[in-house]
């Protein structure tokens, strides 16, 4: 018997297979891409993912063989949101998270709401970000799209759909529309009102660990099933990648290096204050039943070091190719080897928590004719690990204590960016056996579903191992606090100017 987790993320999914104690028994990956059919707009196409989605399992089924996938459940990026027919066909490309063309609805909900009610209902800061603003743009600009529109999913619930499941989209995830009452765990009828959509055009709130239905005949047959897998409710890829770290309780934080550089830290009880509003930090329910969490984030972590690679690097793939390592790899073995006197705020698709800030462009900062790309690269190392500083720092200045720091995700492969940022944080970062929390958190919850383990608790204890952990180093102790003061400062100073840019076109 195995358990299936399926991460479905903003530029690649990821199927993989565990066995109930947490080894990875087969992993498959594919990158798909993102489409910019406008300036400022970002999208995928749903029925690619979709492919990618279904080639990865089914290559991974081809690869267990014997070992029976009982259960499984999603792990998925929020915010994006596709349309689609009766017949499940879609509509339109999903608007990814942090596509920018929903700013009139932003100043909708500010006039008409306001973020306070907003933030009180739903625990989402108020920003363009939100599902329920990309529906809106919809429904106002393609209007030819809502007269067809049977559903409106994120990818949770589109996926169940097209692998033959009724769609439901978990607590953790429904709450990234910021049409969710978080409280009462239910759509929101305030905010539905106001944004004119009717609860029926979306999917049907879930428990993470419930089981919602099984797949068919026909799809097990055509995925490389033995018999029909049960499909748990699942969460949002940050929510599922805690529970997937052992995180149960307050005191640590998961912080998830992939497309963007987020942490997320466990409540016994939900924050709804007027500081967390202040800082944008949202609060949603968490994978485990009546807890909640805090996330923050860099919506630009593996996301700019992927832009870095694809600009900059184009010799480091040709020596990866050369020598079958990865490019990242190359990158590491070539960083400089000391704190670097250049800055990045890596603000290339807008400002994370805690300033939010949809205007925000990124800077370089402190070139000279000494700079290199070795020094290039530990800047975007250290760009990422300043702001999971910054956001740290105001975690704990509302009183959240973090003790340690556990690394996920791709970026946690790199021994070179952990380090760097117990560093600037001043931290202990743990690694896991398994740096994949947000594929085996969501298969520890299709296991908690079928009552392959009693409880949550005993799916961590038994699936979840640490293996390294790193200190910070004394002798750059001083040096990244004073550089740490400066990078504070380079939004704050240049905030206005940045505004101007972003009000710019290329015509």
């Amino acid at each position: 018997m195995s358990l299936l987790g399926i991460d479905i993320g903003t530029t690649g999914c990821k199927a993989i297979i565990f066995s109930k104690t947490g080894e990875i028994l087969v992993s498959e990956y594919m990158e798909y891409p993102l489409i910019h059919p406008a300036p400022g707009w970002i999208e995928l196409d749903p029925d690619i993912v979709l492919s990618y989605v279904k080639k990865s399992i089914k290559r991974a089924n081809q690869k267990i063989k014997n070992d029976r996938v009982k259960a499984f459940a999603i792990s998925c990026q929020g915010e994006a949101v596709i349309p689609v027919d009766k017949e499940g066909n879609c509509l339109y490309n999903a608007i990814v998270t942090f596509d920018g063309r929903t700013g009139e609805q932003y100043e909708f909900w500010k006039k008409n709401l306001g973020s306070s009610e907003i933030f009180k209902i739903t625990g989402m800061p108020l920003n363009p970000m939100y599902s329920i603003n990309k529906i809106m743009w919809l429904r106002k600009y393609r209007k030819d799209i809502f007269k067809s529109v049977y559903k409106f999913l994120c990818f949770e619930d589109f996926i169940q759909l097209k692998l033959g499941i009724s769609p439901s989209i978990s607590y953790s995830l429904a709450a990234r529309t910021a049409a969710f009452d978080v409280l009462k765990k239910q759509w929101s009828d305030s905010i539905l009102y106001e944004a004119k959509i009717d609860s029926s055009y979306l999917a049907n709130p879930v428990e993470a660990a419930e089981i919602i239905g099984e797949i068919p005949d026909s799809v097990s047959e055509e995925l490389g099933f033995i018999g029909n897998p049960i499909c748990a409710g699942g969460g949002h890829d940050q929510a599922c990648g805690a529970f997937g770290s052992g995180i149960l309780k307050e005191s640590l934080a998961m912080n998830a290096m992939g497309t963007s550089d987020a942490v997320i830290v466990v409540l016994d009880k939900p924050f709804l204050n007027e500081v967390m509003l202040i800082n944008n930090y949202p609060c949603a329910p968490y994978v485990i039943p009546d807890k909640y969490t805090i996330l923050t984030f860099n919506l630009t972590g593996g996301l700019l070091l992927r832009w870095y690679r694809d600009t900059f690097c184009y010799e480091e793939k040709e020596l990866a190719g050369r020598n079958k390592k990865s490019v990242y790899a190359i990158i590491d073995d070539n960083i400089y080897s000391s704190p670097s006197n250049l800055f990045i705020l890596p603000h290339f698709v807008g400002s994370g928590t805690p300033t939010l800030d949809a205007e925000s462009k990124g800077i370089i900062i402190g070139l000279d004719l000494e700079t290199n790309k070795a020094k290039i690269s530990r800047a975007v190392f250290e760009s990422c690990a300043y702001d999971l500083q910054l956001n740290i720092g105001t975690l704990e200045s509302m009183g959240i204590k973090i003790e340690n720091i556990i690394a996920v995700g791709g970026g946690a492969k790199s021994a070179v960016w952990l380090q760097i940022k117990a560093d600037i944080t001043n931290k202990r970062i743990l690694t896991l056996e398994n740096s994949e929390a947000a594929s085996l958190g969501a298969a520890m919850l299709a296991g908690v579903a079928i009552g392959e383990y009693r409880n949550h608790k005993d799916a961590v204890n038994t699936a979840v191992r640490y293996k390294n952990i790193i200190k910070p180093r004394k002798k750059f102790l001083l040096s990244y606090k004073k550089r740490y003061k400066i990078y504070e400062k380079i939004y704050k100073v240049n905030k206005e100017l940045l505004h101007e840019i972003s009000k710019l076109n290329y015509k």
